[in-house]
């Protein structure tokens, strides 16, 4: 089924967008999920938890892209899975990590007011990734939207984990220079 037409049954409350949901979209969200809580329960949990999202936010949301909502609904249920657990055993996690290695060159929530600064934001890392060479932008994407621990992307790049690290460490170099000139900073 068309993502617009699953829009429209979201529209008119029919628990039928649910399903072709789970249909269409819930191997890639589960998958995504398992990678960033490497736990199956936790993942079908936030695939659970985005459905829900989905369900209570459209509308009156009306998402240009379905699949990049389900996305971000899921990535934000998991990550709030994820601060839970870490503040339970208060050891490091692998997102706590990955945020970390960004905290210095993307702007703290505070600092980004409104949602217009949100979607520049958005924009600005847009446009950095679009002009990156598309096997850094694998990389980066790997790291840091999915959480991938840097010896499975090394792994994955047939690389050595030292020039993985090296060259996320350009990476971020690189996209702070961005942000800057974008006025981030």
């Amino acid at each position: 089924m068309q993502d617009n037409r699953i829009i429209e049954l979201l529209q008119k409350r029919d628990e039928a967008a649910i399903s072709e949901i789970r249909s269409k979209y819930g191997n890639l969200c589960f998958r995504i999920a398992e990678q960033m809580l490497h736990n199956a329960e936790d993942a079908e949990e936030c695939v659970s938890e985005m459905l829900l999202a989905v369900w209570n936010s459209v509308p009156p949301q009306v998402p240009r892209s379905l699949e990049a909502y389900l996305v971000t609904l899921l990535r934000r249920a998991a990550t709030d899975r994820l601060r839970s657990m870490t503040r339970l055993k208060r050891g490091g996690s692998q997102i706590a990590e990955t945020l970390e290695e960004l905290a210095e060159v993307i702007p703290s929530k505070d600092n980004v007011e409104s949602e217009v600064d949100r979607r520049a934001l958005t924009a600005a890392l847009r446009s950095f990734l679009d002009a990156l060479p598309e096997a850094s932008r694998e990389i980066f994407m790997e790291r840091y939207y999915f959480n991938t621990p840097v010896r499975t992307i090394a792994e994955r790049h047939r690389m050595q984990v030292s020039a993985v690290n090296v060259q996320l460490h350009r990476i971020r170099k690189k996209l702070k220079k961005h942000l800057e000139k974008e006025g981030f900073f």
